[in-house]
C-alpha cells in the first residue's frame, strides 16, 4: 500500500465534540480550502459555495441562528440541550458550511452538481484530516433549516446546505468504528 492510500484506508473522523478549537493557521485554512474545490464538476459549472465561518461568526451563528431557531423547534427544551446547542460550531476552530447551488443547463443534470458538492465537502474533510486536524462532516437539523440557509446566502427553493465541515484539534486519537464487509458492498462485473 503506498503512503497516499494508506492515508485514506485509516482515514477516520474525529467527532465535533471531541474537537478543540485553538486556532489553525490562515495558510492550512488556505490549503485546505485550494484542495476542497479541486472536485470533478461537469461542465466547470462550480455548482456549490462555501462559506468559511471562523472567530466570533462561530459564536455569532450558535446564538442567533442555530439556538434561536432550536428554541422555535423545541419550545420545551432543557437546560442542558439548549446548551448544546448554543455551542454547535464552537466546538471547532473554523467550520466550512458547503452549499449545493445548482444553475440549468440543457445537459448537465442537477444529480451531477449535488454529487459535485459533496466531493468539494469529502476533499474539505480529507485534507483537514491528512493535515493532521481533527474534522468531520455533519449536517444535523440546522442543514435542513431555511434561516441557516438564507443567513448563508443560499437561494430558497434551490440551493441545499450539503454539509458542514468542522475542524478544529485532536483532544484525543479516535477510536476506529465498524466498518462495510467489502464482500458485500463490492461486487465486480
Amino acid at each position: 500500500m503506498t503512503a497516499n492510500s494508506s492515508f485514506f484506508a485509516k482515514r477516520r473522523s474525529v467527532m465535533a465534540k471531541k474537537m478543540s478549537s485553538e486556532k489553525i493557521p490562515d495558510h492550512h485554512i488556505k490549503e485546505i480550502l485550494e484542495a476542497g474545490i479541486r472536485v470533478p464538476d461537469h461542465g466547470a459549472l462550480n455548482p456549490w459555495k462555501i462559506k468559511v465561518i471562523i472567530g466570533d461568526k462561530l459564536k455569532q451563528i450558535d446564538e442567533q441562528v442555530i439556538l434561536d431557531e432550536y428554541k422555535k423547534l423545541n419550545p420545551l427544551a432543557g437546560e442542558e440541550s439548549l446548551k448544546i446547542e448554543s455551542t454547535r460550531l464552537q466546538r471547532a476552530s473554523v467550520v466550512f458550511a458547503v452549499l449545493s447551488t445548482p444553475v440549468d443547463h440543457p445537459k448537465i443534470p442537477k444529480w451531477e452538481m449535488g454529487l459535485s458538492s459533496g466531493a468539494v465537502c469529502m476533499n474539505l474533510l480529507s485534507c483537514a484530516q491528512s493535515l493532521g486536524y481533527a474534522a468531520q462532516w455533519l449536517t444535523e437539523w440546522y442543514a435542513y433549516n431555511q434561516k441557516m440557509l438564507n443567513y448563508l446566502g443560499g437561494r430558497e427553493g434551490i440551493d441545499r446546505i450539503s454539509g458542514f465541515i468542522y475542524v478544529g484539534h485532536k483532544k484525543e486519537e479516535p477510536n476506529e468504528r465498524r466498518r462495510p464487509d467489502p464482500k458485500k458492498v463490492i461486487n465486480y462485473i
